[in-house]
């Protein structure tokens, strides 16, 4: 399997980014698919998680700011960023678990600034 992230850019305080991750394979049977970021000097955190069933868990910064959604279809998932913070800006990478393998993809860069 492989993650291709896309959306990231550059936004001020209070706007939005759809950002987009592509699966090479069917994510029908993919379990869970997530968003993590990366903001410079930190480490990497789950910002959110969606499951097969759609069932979806947020980090308590991002909740009701922050959707995220699976198009199986397209075999993509896709997390919907709105009120943006500059506290927002870093690297967001998409994550799945494969036979006990950690896939990331490259990552995509958010900017929140004015």
């Amino acid at each position: 399997v492989q993650l291709v992230e896309s959306g990231g850019g550059l936004v001020q305080p209070g706007g939005s980014l759809r950002l987009s991750c592509a699966a090479s394979t069917s994510i029908f049977v993919i379990n869970v698919i997530g968003w993590y970021r990366q903001a410079p000097g930190k480490g990497r955190d789950l910002v959110a998680s969606i499951s097969s069933g759609g069932s979806t868990n947020y980090a308590d910064s991002v909740k009701g700011r922050f959707t995220i959604s699976r198009d199986n279809a397209k075999n993509t998932v896709y997390l919907q960023m709105n009120s943006l913070k500059p506290e927002d800006t870093a690297v967001y990478y998409c994550h799945c678990l494969r036979y006990g393998i950690n896939i990331w993809g490259k990552g995509t860069l958010v900017t929140v600034s004015s």
